[in-house]
């Protein structure tokens, strides 16, 4: 086979390949450290910007590769390869993997949104679309919440950002907002005063805030008196409940009534 081949062809056949060889290399090992450099660099800017541990990894890794497959393209067209050919197999490739994760590329890329604008963190009591729940875990998909019934909910991503996002408790203090009613016939200026003290032997009320009790609404059976205490995010359902159940102790025992919806009828006899 190579019988036609004398030595001053080989030898002319490696000095001419030799330069671009030792080129190839050379920009192999160059490209590569630059990734490594620029990869680092990236994933410092990431965690100096406070994101998500979660992410920071895959965003590290995509640049890495991303970098590194266009060393390895200059190479191949150092050698005379045709790269345009290269290119445009992966973007067939590209335009036939997002076809066919369309959906799941739209929950990653708002599970990115989600942990680079951080609207919520690990722990906040939201509201996601009339789910309520603290949340557990933000996951690249997928966002987990614990509702106060003990169910997971898994809800992903692009539900998420195409609705409105309550963060309850990520401001670190919230109000509790609360109705109760007494009867036509009950002493408005009492069942306020009652309250108040019930307020104030709750632990978890913040005592530096005031708690609106005012009357809100005259309604059909009842006077109904809106109550705002305002507590710590997680001392939220503590409170709830405690006025809730102590509220009304004290109204059975001052003789302040909780009417209920009712009927009265009234006869009339005909003579």
């Amino acid at each position: 086979m190579f019988e036609n081949f004398d030595m001053a062809q080989i030898s002319e056949m490696l000095i001419g390949y030799a330069p671009k060889v030792i080129g190839a290399i050379i920009t192999l090992i160059i490209g590569f450290w630059l990734a490594g450099m620029i990869t680092r660099m990236a994933r410092k800017a990431m965690q100096k910007r406070g994101m998500d541990n979660t992410i920071i990894p895959f965003l590290s890794s995509l640049i890495n590769v991303g970098i590194k497959v266009l060393v390895l393209l200059s190479v191949a067209g150092m050698f005379g390869i045709e790269t345009t050919s290269f290119v445009a197999i992966f973007g067939a490739m590209a335009f036939a993997i997002g076809m066919a994760l369309q959906g799941s590329l739209g929950h990653f890329a708002s599970g990115v949104m989600l942990l680079t604008f951080r609207p919520y963190a690990v722990g906040d009591l939201v509201d996601l679309g009339g789910n309520v729940g603290v949340v557990e875990e933000i996951q690249i998909f997928n966002t987990i919440l614990m509702t106060p019934d003990n169910k997971r909910l898994i809800i992903p991503n692009g539900v998420v950002t195409g609705g409105v996002i309550t963060n309850i408790s990520g401001q670190g203090e919230i109000r509790v907002d609360m109705t109760f009613g007494i009867g036509y016939n009950d002493d408005i200026d009492k069942a306020r005063s009652i309250m108040q003290d019930v307020i104030k032997t709750c632990p978890q009320v913040l005592k530096d805030k005031n708690a609106d009790i005012f009357v809100s609404e005259l309604a059909d059976s009842s006077v109904n008196f809106t109550v705002r205490p305002w507590a710590n995010s997680a001392h939220y359902w503590d409170v709830y409940f405690y006025l809730n159940e102590n509220i009304k102790k004290a109204f059975d025992k001052e003789g302040i009534s909780i009417p209920y919806p009712q009927m009265d009828v009234h006869t009339h006899k005909v003579n």
